[in-house]
């Protein structure tokens, strides 16, 4: 890894996992989690309100829980289309949203019991599993190359990620763009003494990198397109520019894929019948969204055109890239162990899932 010593990127990684692990409970039995649902409601847990008989089918109304974040991805659009709502009631259940500013909170709500399911970046998904929280990860939803950049203001010095020596660079700690900010100043031959970073969340960093009190901002769609068109702001470097596939996933609470099979089954065939139409429809999904979310639509049709939303299963490749995610993390001292990634990833429900909508079920 470039000219970084074990002990300089030791320092920085274990900030990371710090970070990640501050935000996550002691237990799965603490009610911690930070996300709201549209309703606002204290509702328990979806696998706790109903049961299923002998042959997995569910009996009683069960209320699925589903983290949202970001405002251009398929389940923004879900949310605001209804979509999951309608295609659930045909299995009997009741949709509630949860809405969170990025990946880790996800995991304290997934512990607390308070989501089922949720959309994340696979920096979140490592801390996780360290974490030793209850869940799988069900199903790739992209390969993560396009969607972390690191955005400079108009007129910026920085030239290339070199230049970021002795500069402040805001991030929400415990992202996939946290993680995306030292894999690209390793590749610079920097390390964490190099840099200054400034903890802050996505509505926090944006303020700070108009006014000038960052230099940059290590940061995830449609945040950089949004800034690059309302400031003038420059895209530094993307994931693609430095080839790092970085899958993310989406996530399920254990004890809902157990109790729930079917409706997991139920709820990836909403989701990827959701993207099929998101993908194939993209002037109007553009126009509803431009709306919905008051963003200017050239925004939006530009992180639409860039975006590529998939619903696989964790294929070789992506569980390849995966565990060097977090092999990087353990190769520095970050984490203290060599966790094996495979144990959380979980394909057999999306199989079910696509196939059962290629044979028309």
């Amino acid at each position: 890894m470039g000219n970084v010593s074990k002990r300089t990127r030791h320092h920085a990684l274990t900030v990371l996992i710090i970070a990640v692990l501050a935000l996550l409970p002691a237990a799965c039995g603490q009610s911690a989690a930070t996300g709201t649902n549209a309703s606002g409601s204290g509702d328990q847990p979806a696998s706790d309100q109903s049961g299923d008989n002998s042959n997995g089918k569910t009996q009683e109304k069960v209320v699925i829980n589903i983290g949202v974040q970001g405002k251009t991805g398929i389940l923004p659009y879900a949310r605001e289309k209804a979509l999951f709502e309608e295609a659930l009631a045909a299995v009997n259940a009741e949709v509630k949203w949860h809405e969170f500013a990025s990946g880790p909170p996800h995991f304290e709500a997934l512990a607390a019991g308070r989501i089922d399911f949720g959309a994340v970046g696979g920096t979140p998904v490592i801390a996780g599993q360290v974490g030793n929280i209850d869940f799988r990860a069900v199903a790739v939803t992209s390969d993560g190359k396009k969607g972390n950049m690191i955005v400079i203001p108009k007129d910026s010095p920085i030239k290339e990620l070199k230049d970021l020596q002795g500069k402040k660079i805001g991030v929400a700690k415990g992202s996939s763009a946290y993680n995306f900010l030292y894999l690209a100043i390793d590749r610079a031959g920097l390390n964490r003494d190099d840099i200054k970073v400034i903890q802050l969340q996505p509505d926090e960093a944006r303020p700070a990198l108009d006014s000038g009190a960052i230099d940059a901002w290590s940061i995830w769609e449609p945040y950089a397109t949004t800034a690059v068109f309302q400031t003038g702001a420059q895209v530094l470097v993307s994931g693609q520019d430095l080839n790092i596939n970085a899958p993310d996933f989406i996530i399920a609470r254990t004890k809902f894929l157990t109790d729930h099979p079917d409706l997991t089954v139920a709820f990836l065939k909403a989701y990827e019948e959701a993207r099929l139409y998101f993908t194939t429809h993209i002037e109007e999904v553009t126009d509803d969204l431009a709306k919905s979310q008051k963003l200017d639509r050239e925004i939006v049709a530009t992180v639409l055109k860039n975006s590529e939303p998939l619903l696989s299963p964790i294929t070789p490749e992506f569980a390849k890239a995966h565990q060097e995610q977090a092999d990087f993390l353990y190769s520095v001292g970050a984490i203290d162990k060599q966790v094996d990634t495979s144990k959380v990833l979980e394909s057999k429900f999306v199989e079910q899932a696509l196939n059962e909508l290629k044979e028309g079920k």
